[in-house]
């Protein structure tokens, strides 16, 4: 699993026992034990997680949470408070200073991991919509995201439509955003209350519940159109972390104890309601300002002018963060011959459909983009020599083993293609020379097409 995290307590003993369990979770770890020190191995290299005890008596650690959420160079890490004492108030204190969820000793492990998880895939898309953002604004797209921040729609999903009126109470009066209330049977049918969700809020303590179809419910809400995009929020039994532990690896993105402070609730759901918006409007910037410049007309996929910007960025991040960075070239073989030999509209479905195929069947973080004709780019962030070669792989078995349909006029026929693989060097080189990685790129795309096509080259250093 991959992830940096950086441990700040000032008893010996707990980093020790918290950074062999980061380490047993394959996590790049740090740990110290002040402030101070936190502040210089930040400045260093960002970490993506921080594990922090707000329980020291001689320093401000609750301060020490609000600058991190103040200063926008830190403001996206994901903050785990422990060592609180194991109270609704302390709780409230701890989120309120900005730590995104508090765990009291002694820890349970799954819940821990599994909130860790949970946080670090939320920064991760927090991070790529802010990167991608970026890079809009410097091709002159600058829309002013405060702008687009809506009041937000919360549903409660209840068993039976219960009215639950003293949540819903609370929440109307610590919200001030539309709550509704909904069957779960209700919300699986579409209907216009979720459609437009911000928020889904699950009471999985209410009476007549059941745990397995609760959890069968949280993955249906994470895989469907209309719901995959909206925060998450679970009230689970007190006492049972294991059961929290299970929602939040199902994808639920915050867990709350049922025997909780209305104030905690309603921070934990204001938090998630400015995310949800935060995300939306980065992606309204994304679609609205730079489909007609920078996306390929044809196949809807990022051009070259895109690449130019995104690419750099992708490289400087690789830098920052000592991780590789992978850059494929791709070439479907013989296409001329599929243009000669079925007419332009014939080839112009293959890489319609072949933009589908690598854009559906990778990470949220990857670049997929049309360069050429019949060339198309995919930049993997964080990506080993072996990821790549697993990835190119898959994606190539991905097209050569289902036809591609040509319309009515003809059969599906089969396509093959060739990967060119360039990756950086990791942790300790300088940041990746991105045309270097695109040249080295093609030059093992020239090698795949020389080895009888349909294959995969690696040239492995870039730097």
């Amino acid at each position: 699993m991959s992830g940096r995290i950086l441990i700040v307590d000032a008893v010996p003993t707990n980093r020790i026992v918290l950074r062999v369990k980061m380490l047993a979770a394959q996590f790049a770890v740090e740990a110290c034990a002040s402030s101070a020190e936190a502040r210089a191995i930040i400045a260093n290299q960002c970490p993506d997680l921080i594990l922090v005890n707000l329980s020291d008596p001689t320093e401000d650690r609750h301060g020490f949470c609000t600058a991190l959420r103040a200063d926008p160079n830190t403001s996206t890490i994901a903050i785990i408070a422990v060592g609180t004492a194991d109270t609704s108030r302390a709780r409230f204190a701890a989120l309120d200073a900005g730590a995104d969820d508090v765990l009291a000793r002694p820890i349970n492990d799954a819940l821990l991991l599994a909130r860790i998880r949970s946080l670090l895939r939320a920064r991760s898309v927090t991070e790529e919509l802010l990167l991608r953002d970026s890079t809009s604004r410097a091709l002159g797209f600058c829309e002013n995201r405060d702008s687009l921040v809506n009041t937000g729609r919360i549903t409660v999903i209840t068993p039976e439509a219960a009215p639950m009126p003293e949540l819903i109470a609370t929440l109307n009066a610590g919200l001030g955003h539309s709550v509704v209330v909904q069957t779960a049977s209700a919300v699986l049918r579409h209907t216009d209350d979720v459609h437009c969700a911000d928020l889904l809020i699950i009471p999985a303590a209410a009476p007549c519940d059941h745990a397995v179809a609760l959890f069968s419910l949280v993955s249906d809400l994470r895989s469907r159109v209309d719901t995959r995009l909206a925060s998450l929020l679970v009230m689970v039994p007190d006492g049972k972390p294991e059961v929290g532990a299970m929602f939040l690896d199902l994808g639920a993105d915050d867990v709350v104890m049922q025997n909780a402070l209305p104030q905690e609730i309603i921070l934990r759901a204001k938090a998630l309601v400015r995310r949800k918006q935060l995300h939306d409007a980065l992606r309204r910037n994304l679609l609205d300002g730079l489909q007609a410049a920078v996306t390929d007309p044809l196949t809807g996929l990022f051009n070259r002018r895109y690449v130019d910007h995104h690419l750099a960025r992708m490289s400087e991040q690789s830098a920052v963060a000592g991780s590789a960075l992978a850059v494929m070239m791709i070439d479907i073989d013989h296409f001329k011959a599929i243009n000669d030999t079925y007419g332009h509209a014939a080839g112009d479905r293959v890489l319609v459909a072949l933009a589908a195929r690598l854009r559906d069947n990778l990470r949220a973080v990857d670049l997929v983009a049309r360069i050429g004709g019949e060339e198309f780019l995919i930049a993997m962030p964080r990506t080993s020599a072996r990821q790549a070669q697993g990835a190119a792989d898959r994606l190539r078995r991905l097209v050569n083993q289902t036809p591609f349909d040509l319309g009515e006029a003809y059969a599906p026929i089969p396509v093959t293609i060739s990967v060119g693989v360039a990756l950086s060097d990791e942790a300790g080189q300088d940041q990746p020379d991105t045309h270097l990685m695109c040249d080295l790129a093609d030059a093992a795309l020239y090698r795949a097409k020389s080895a009888g096509r349909d294959c995969v080259a690696m040239h492995l250093t870039a730097a």
